[in-house]
């Protein structure tokens, strides 16, 4: 049995990429996500997640994928091709819908965004690891898309700075049942001290609330 102890001080909840262009009906991405996400309850398992940790107090930190522009990446000489796609498919485009936040997700007063990252970790080349350690936070639970890239290499670059890391295994998605399990099951036990659930995860966060921990 996992011990799930999520002090305030130390504790935070990192929100990966809840754009509209993931998660909202009409989004670029949904359609090829929608199957999984609805399997799981993805979305109202994030915000049952993000509603938690609010009322608990505990800070909040947004992780969110760089928005397509016109001319990005023109003048690169390597692209990934993870970043190939989102540039042909204009994803998370600047100034239109789908780059904006689904409205259940937009951050509250004093929550925290971190400057959008390039590729597929919310800590590579971003400011999201100096935002947490100004705070004192070292314990992270994270929540969010997508299960094998961005979640996982959020986690895997979290392990690497020292941070203690939970995934909510049901309120993250991916393309297919295949790419979850990768994620979930092969991969990110290696840098995750817990995979567990949105009731597993909300019952341990009212607990710390009620016993003054939160």
């Amino acid at each position: 049995m996992i011990d799930l102890s999520y002090e305030r001080d130390i504790t935070g909840l990192l929100v990966v990429d809840p754009y509209n262009d993931f998660i909202s009906e009409g989004g670029k991405i949904w359609p090829r996500i929608q199957a999984v996400a609805e399997a799981n309850n993805c979305v109202p398992h994030m915000l049952e997640v993000l509603t938690a940790a609010r009322e608990a107090k505990l800070p909040v930190f947004f992780a969110m994928h760089h928005r397509y522009r016109e001319g990005d990446y023109e003048n690169w000489k390597y692209i990934a091709p993870i970043q190939k796609l989102a540039w042909n498919r204009r994803t998370f485009e600047f100034g239109t819908w789908g780059g904006e936040f689904k409205a259940e997700f937009v951050p509250a007063s004093g929550e925290v965004v971190a400057s959008e990252h390039w590729c597929s970790s919310g800590f590579a080349n971003t400011d999201l690891d100096n935002q947490l350690k100004r705070r004192g936070i070292h314990r992270l639970i994270v929540i969010g898309l997508i299960a094998h890239t961005c979640i996982e290499a959020t986690v895997r670059f979290a392990a690497e700075l020292g941070y203690d890391v939970t995934v909510v295994k049901d309120a993250i998605a991916d393309y297919s049942d295949e790419m979850m399990h990768a994620a979930l099951v092969i991969n990110m036990p290696n840098y995750a001290s817990a995979i567990v659930t949105t009731q597993q995860v909300v019952a341990a966060i009212k607990a710390a609330q009620s016993t003054g921990l939160a």
